[in-house]
């Protein structure tokens, strides 16, 4: 039987009609939801990134207010203008764009976000809160690999489930909310040895490190669930060598238009999640 396919961009789209309702009718009690996004630098990809996160909310009926800061931008300087959208009413949600000019403390600023505002799952303590099953925004991929999961009613409880990458944004929280759904998890990385061997273990595999194709399509155990995260657009693929995948998965998103949806959609969510709040 060929792979199902995880179609994460329908699964946007459809999500999507539900958004707008939810927006409108927020609006009629005179709250509009709106998502800060800031961005650091002149990054190309990450200027593109924020704008198809700005177009979603305009899409949708939602207000979005761009943060634009030069390149020489310090740590004291982002952390007064968090502060300021943290203490503004109207401002439901923020977002600070992964990465930042090196001479930034990140993760200082990831975490002086509020949590009430952290839309996109960045903050140690909303990380600590999703882990112990405490309400919180997750991170914003892995949260919306769980959406497509749940969606096309792929079976967690129970199952190996293999995350490759430990990032704090991607493969940490995924790990944790695979077990979450009482998956045995094991997380892989750039030290673990014999690699191929815990892949072939994977009832569900999750590829997340960064690396165009590092996983290789015969690693992949017969039937798995299969979950590419990475997109690199240059060489136009993810992290996980998906050609003739067909033939071994027994479902699996595609790249583009499987992950990369879910996620820019899960932020939106995430902002209609905290403006309703305040009702």
């Amino acid at each position: 039987m060929p792979s199902k396919i995880l179609d994460g961009k329908a699964l946007a789209q459809l999500a999507e009609e539900d958004i707008k309702l939810s927006v409108s009718k927020l609006k009629e009690n005179g709250i509009t939801p709106t998502l800060a996004t800031i961005l650091v630098g002149v990054d190309p990809a990450s200027a593109t990134y924020v704008k198809m996160k700005q177009n979603a909310c305009a899409r949708l009926g939602m207000e979005s207010i761009a943060v634009e800061l030069s390149k020489d931008t310090t740590t004291q300087e982002l952390l007064k203008v968090i502060e300021k959208l943290n203490n503004d009413s109207k401002i439901h949600g923020i977002l600070l764009q992964h990465p930042v000019p090196s001479q930034i403390d990140e993760r200082k600023c990831f975490d002086s976000i509020n949590v009430e505002k952290d839309v996109d799952g960045v903050t140690c303590i909303g990380f600590g809160q999703m882990t112990m099953g405490e309400d919180a925004y997750g991170s914003c991929t892995p949260a919306g690999i769980m959406r497509i999961l749940d969606h096309y009613k792929i079976e967690i409880s129970g199952k190996n489930a293999v995350v490759i990458g430990r990032s704090p944004i991607l493969g940490k929280p995924m790990a944790m909310m695979l077990l979450n759904k009482n998956a045995t998890v094991t997380i892989c990385h750039s030290k673990t040895k014999n690699l191929k061997d815990h892949i072939k273990k994977a009832d569900i595999l999750v590829g997340a490190v960064g690396v165009p194709r590092l996983i290789q399509k015969d690693w992949i155990k017969d039937s798995a669930v299969v979950i590419d995260a990475g997109y690199h657009p240059v060489e136009k693929c993810g992290d996980i060598d998906l050609e003739g995948i067909d033939s071994i998965a027994s479902a699996h998103t595609p790249v583009p238009g499987g992950v990369g949806p879910m996620t820019i959609n899960t932020l939106i969510f995430n902002t209609l999640l905290a403006a309703q709040k305040l009702i």
